[in-house]
């Protein structure tokens, strides 16, 4: 996430904070108002703008606001050897200066028109958004241009971000969720990218200079690995022109470093002595990709492991009947470059090792035997009657969209997902809990207290 702690003492206008204020509440009152019967009869339409770029959009004019949300291939996977954290630093400083605007011109002319901007990275991908009133709309887009295409990266504010992210790494070291994490992905991946915590570490995040954060904008933002999904009150012919004036001076092609195809390690444990209260338990093994046969049924069989909450087997198991856990969760991370299943938990201290005992039981039962007819059909009608949910604000419309066309689903996934869960059997789970859950044991990552 992009580091934004604090910033230097600047002009604040009444009526600047007064329309941020609305934009806020109108985005809020369009989650709860406008778009609740909008997200049940949602018209996707393709937009190629004159300069051939793509965007997805979703018209609705009952409030005038639009969001945008784009990404780039290619995240913290391609900070250069020994200086990860690179595009986590990027992400925090599109937004303190760019074009002729310094650090806090910029942020003034943000809060003066009400425009918002985000930066984030993932691993696979760089993210943006712009949140805005359709009155600011020729502002908000000139000063995101200027982010994406003329970044200054000024002394000054980047030694303020280098020593936010130093500080946020420092807290990180002692918080055991983050912890267990990081050493769970560190112990998967050995020697590739998604082994590396995507904020660096102290020693690579003092390593990055000035040259590297304008590496990183000119390889990695390009138009062919651009996906933008635009929602809001504009017509196809705006966005056009809204995307063309944003990102059409971004060269065509990519300077992406390869990263290879690879399998998280299994059978892997690593335990970090801490003397806390709760010992904090990270697990996971290889899963799929999300353009796997299998992905779907994997994803129902998921819900119904861990993936359901409170109707989860190992929530029932753990918790309900045990009491060794407030909470127990799996996921499927279905990365670029490998397939990942997941899931955590937190429990006291020397009860680690029969939880995990008792997690591994049921991840092995449902290898072996699947789930019954009845969860399958209760998974499957709460999948797909808590769809709409996912909907019900235009920035979450658009960046589903944005995901979308990353796993490259098609424009008309939405309009069919409901029935790809339908059409899952019992069969289908089956095979798929046998590929997930039966191909290796767990790698485990575990902080606090252990027996072993």
């Amino acid at each position: 996430m992009t580091m934004k702690e604090t910033r230097p003492v600047i002009r604040q206008h009444v009526p600047a904070r007064a329309a941020l204020q609305a934009l806020t509440v109108a985005f809020a009152f369009v989650a709860l108002v406008a778009l609740a019967p909008f997200a049940r009869a949602m018209e996707i339409q393709r937009v190629v703008s004159p300069g051939g770029i793509e965007a997805w959009l979703v018209e609705e004019h009952s409030i005038p606001l639009i969001a945008v949300n784009f990404a780039f291939s290619g995240g913290s996977a391609q900070d250069p050897e020994g200086k990860a954290g690179v595009a986590n630093m990027v992400s925090g400083l599109l937004d303190e200066g760019a074009g002729d605007l310094d650090s806090k011109a910029f942020q003034e002319r943000l809060q003066d028109t009400s425009v918002q901007l985000s930066f984030s990275e993932g691993r696979d991908a760089f993210y943006g958004s712009l949140r805005t009133l359709t009155t600011n709309l020729s502002e908000g887009a000139d000063l995101l241009k200027l982010a994406v295409n003329e970044p200054r990266f000024d002394a000054e504010p980047v030694e303020r971000i280098r020593a936010q992210v130093l500080s946020s790494i420092r807290r990180n070291e002692k918080d055991p969720d983050n912890i267990a994490s990081r050493v769970w992905f560190k112990t998967a991946f050995p020697k590739h990218p998604y082994g590396n915590p995507s904020k660096g570490t102290e020693d690579t995040v003092k390593k990055i200079t000035v040259d590297d954060l304008k590496a990183f904008r000119k390889d990695v933002f390009a138009r062919e690995n651009l996906k933008i999904a635009v929602v809001g009150a504009i017509d196809a012919e705006t966005v056009g022109k809204l995307v063309d004036e944003v990102f059409g001076d971004l060269p065509e092609k990519a300077n992406l470093t390869e990263v290879p195809d690879v399998s998280p390690v299994t059978g892997a444990r690593n335990v970090e002595s801490m003397a806390i209260p709760q010992t904090v338990i990270r697990f996971g093994g290889a899963g799929l990709k999300r353009a796997d046969k299998d992905f779907v049924p994997a994803y129902v069989m998921n819900h119904i492991l861990g993936g359901g909450s409170f109707t989860s087997r190992l929530y029932e198991e753990v918790r309900e009947k045990r009491g060794l856990a407030y909470s127990v969760y799996t996921y499927l991370a279905p990365m670029d470059h490998a397939g990942i299943f997941l899931g955590g938990t937190a429990t006291r201290s020397g009860r680690a090792d029969e939880t995990l005992k008792l997690i591994r039981a049921e991840i092995r039962r449902m290898a072996e035997e699947g789930p019954t007819a009845e969860e399958l059909e209760k998974a499957k009608k709460y999948l797909i009657g808590s769809y709409p949910l996912r909907f019900d604000a235009s920035s979450k419309i658009a960046e589903a969209l944005v995901a979308i066309q990353q796993e490259d689903l098609g424009i008309d996934y939405i309009d069919k997902r409901n029935d790809l869960i339908e059409a899952v059997t019992l069969e289908d789970v089956k095979r798929a809990a046998k590929r997930v859950l039966a191909g290796g044991d767990l790698t485990i990552s575990v902080v606090g207290q252990s027996s072993s």
